[in-house]
């Protein structure tokens, strides 16, 4: 699954790059794929998206979806699998998720607690 994914993620980003799909909310913008999880019966394709910047990512990942059948045509050809699977296209959150825990890891409780422990193992190692 895991092999299929990736390959499914790179025929996308070449699909996004070139530019193929015609739709005013697309035009300009740039598109990656971080992530293409595949069903177990290799079916269905849930593809993560984020454009460039993350600005109109909610009404980028509508108009991709609305444009699921020509994305899986161009896709078929370049995949080489029993069936070409459905698309499900949905905006990647891993950034904001990431942003929240290196907030939260530099708050100053976290620090505070950090420095704390460091003081306690000098005081241990010093005896």
């Amino acid at each position: 699954m895991l092999r299929v994914g990736e390959l499914v993620r790179h025929a996308l980003a070449a699909l996004f790059a070139r530019g193929e799909i015609e739709d005013p909310v697309l035009a300009g913008a740039i598109i990656t794929v971080p992530e293409v999880r595949m069903t177990n019966d290799l079916k269905i394709a849930n593809a993560y998206i984020m454009p460039l910047g993350g600005e109109r990512a909610a009404e980028i990942a509508e108009a991709l979806n609305r444009h699921k059948k020509f994305i899986r045509g161009r896709i078929a050809p370049d995949i080489d699998l029993k069936f070409a699977p459905e698309f499900k296209f949905f905006v990647d959150d891993t950034f904001e998720e990431f942003g929240r825990i290196d907030a939260l890891l530099r708050s100053d409780r976290v620090q505070r607690d950090l420095h704390t422990d460091d003081e306690e193992d000098d005081e241990k190692n010093s005896d």
